[in-house]
């Protein structure tokens, strides 16, 4: 399963992305995440459906310093991409 979202809210310069490449790489999740110019993040998380699902409720955590005000999924796709790591772009 693929999601691709994007993260709202304090969500850059608070360690967002680091955040989120290590909890990927703890669940088995690829993809990849980035910051975008209008202050949020963009992700996408491919993995089976349960680590992907995971994945997800951790971003609405954040770390500690980070205050995530919505996460909006733009789409999902059961066909893999087959990314072969979970990368900060």
């Amino acid at each position: 399963m693929i999601k691709h979202v994007f993260i709202s809210g304090n969500v850059q310069g608070v360690g967002y992305r680091h955040f989120t490449r290590k909890n990927a790489e703890s669940l088995g999740v690829t993809g990849w995440v980035k910051n975008l110019s209008d202050g949020r993040v963009e992700a996408v998380f491919e993995g089976e459906p349960d680590q992907v699902k995971q994945m997800l409720e951790r971003c609405k955590k954040g770390p500690i310093s980070s205050s995530v005000k919505k996460i909006e999924e733009i789409g999902t796709n059961s066909e893999p991409e087959s990314y072969p790591a979970f990368e900060v772009r």
